[in-house]
């Protein structure tokens, strides 16, 4: 039976306050474990909001050392962790902030060789990875065991979000059957947009989690931060997904037809080109 102590009562005595949330919605926030890939502009604070809420343990998988041209973004770190794991940057810090969140820290990159242990041992995934072969890894392994997963990403001024239930909405690769290209020297990015998006990534895993509001459940929220417009758009499963098309569940409400599977958002580029015909 989880219960909280007298410290995390007054910690998060202000979120408790709110309607539909509770003591009981705190429970099970301490009783739950997220998977945050990448920890990043995107991850990193994320994870930082996931922290300061109280959720039980987080699990970051980032490999590779924090470089200076990352420092724009990253509110976990400082100058001087520059050249050192980010990973374990990132552990400390939120350590720091509070001491009653377990972190487990993973220098890794996503890989087809950890990806279903460290799916396994969660009851969320936050997709913040920065490119699509560890995205795609994360969603195939998602499916396989029917973990959910908030996806995100963001482009210049340009982001998306959506919350994927395995079998009961569409899946990444149903959103993305032809990946976008992929420039590994990075792109344009104001921290203040990967914080934006960040927020909202955290809130979704809150909702879920909690049952408290609703989160984005066959529904794509694109964004651009440049003109501060905001679009929702109607996802659906495709039958024929390589990932998840196979093993759909049948008893799935989400109703699919040729006629909408064939308006599938053909990239992350032209996500918000697209016309009313997806909303």
């Amino acid at each position: 039976m989880i219960s909280l102590t007298p410290t995390e009562i007054e910690r998060y005595r202000r979120q408790m306050m709110l309607s539909d949330f509770g003591e009981e919605g705190q429970k099970k926030l301490k009783s739950s474990t997220v998977l945050v890939t990448g920890v990043g502009g995107l991850g990193g604070t994320a994870a930082l909001y996931l922290a300061v809420a109280g959720i039980g343990k987080l699990i970051l998988v980032r490999g590779g050392e924090l470089r200076l041209d990352d420092m724009n973004r990253q509110v976990l770190m400082t100058d001087d962790w520059v050249g050192s794991p980010r990973v374990f940057k990132a552990q400390e810090t939120l350590l720091s902030i509070n001491p009653d969140v377990e972190i487990e820290a993973v220098n890794d990159y996503v890989t087809a060789d950890n990806v279903d242990a460290l799916v396994q041992s969660a009851d969320i995934a936050l997709d913040c990875a920065h490119n699509f072969t560890e995205r795609d890894l994360l969603n195939a392994a998602c499916v396989r065991w029917r973990c959910p997963m908030v996806e995100a990403a963001m482009n210049d001024m340009e982001a998306y979000l959506t919350t994927i239930v395995p079998h009961e909405t569409g899946c990444l690769s149903c959103l993305f059957p032809e990946k976008p290209d992929w420039d590994r020297r990075g792109f344009g990015v104001l921290g203040a947009v990967s914080g934006t998006l960040a927020c909202l990534t955290a809130l979704e895993a809150i909702k879920f989690l909690t049952g408290f509001s609703s989160p984005l459940l066959s529904q794509l929220l694109t964004m651009d931060l440049g003109r501060l417009e905001f679009a929702k758009r109607r996802t659906y499963l495709d039958p024929d997904c390589p990932v998840c098309g196979q093993q759909r569940n049948k008893r799935s409400p989400v109703l699919v037809t040729k006629k909408v599977t064939s308006q599938r958002i053909p990239s992350f580029a032209k996500l918000l080109a697209q016309t009313s015909s997806l909303q």
